[in-house]
């Protein structure tokens, strides 16, 4: 995971504000970090987890979450979950009456990643192995929603196939954070979704698929 952003949250509303500031103060970074990174968990900066990755900029991480706009009971994708803070950000924010299942390319942070949202006490999320040669979980789809956090190149069209009708997703392409929603019938094709930009952004690259 990475994450840098200029500033400036988009348009929400104070209910979504409290919600998404509930989730962060119910899942401290620090729980999510090497110990040798925790006492930089303060700072608004991504900051390194090791083998090329980085737990994203607070700033960023709430700015993508108040675009995705999560509610209580909602089924939950997390590509690149990295240290696993997204994931039980994530959690908190579908509550038990959801789920959330976070994915991980990079073997090494799989485990270190698994363990902090085991330990977080949101057992409706968990972090997986991401599938060799496939983006996200095509084999639990639908889901409700999808965080992306690393840099697509172009539209991953793949995922949008994975949301159903309705479904919204965030992800940074090419420099530029992209909301995604997918259509109903008779426009659910994936070709036929609605994508709305919303900043510049640096992310790690997206790998796999």
């Amino acid at each position: 995971m990475d994450g840098e952003s200029p500033g400036g949250a988009p348009p929400e509303d104070a209910q979504a504000r409290a919600r998404v500031d509930a989730a962060f103060a119910a899942q401290p970074r620090t729980r999510f970090l090497p110990e040798g990174a925790r006492f930089a968990a303060d700072v608004d900066a991504p900051l390194q987890i090791g083998y090329g990755q980085t737990n994203s900029q607070p700033r960023t991480v709430r700015d993508m979450l108040l675009l995705l706009d999560v509610r209580r009971g909602m089924r939950v994708l997390d590509v690149g979950a990295g240290s696993g803070w997204t994931t039980a950000l994530l959690g908190e924010l579908t509550g038990p009456e959801g789920s959330v299942l976070g994915t991980e390319i990079v073997p090494e942070l799989v485990d270190f990643g698994a363990a902090n949202v085991a330990g977080a006490g949101v057992p409706w999320a968990r972090l997986v192995p991401a599938l060799p040669g496939a983006l996200g979980a095509p084999d639990e789809a639908p889901f409700d929603r999808i965080l992306v956090s690393a840099m697509a190149r172009g539209l991953p069209l793949g995922l949008v196939a994975q949301l159903r009708p309705g479904g919204v997703m965030v992800v940074p392409s090419d420099g530029t954070m992209l909301r995604v929603v997918r259509g109903f019938p008779p426009r659910e094709d994936v070709a036929d979704a609605e994508v709305t930009e919303h900043g510049s952004y640096r992310f790690v690259p997206l790998l796999g698929g």
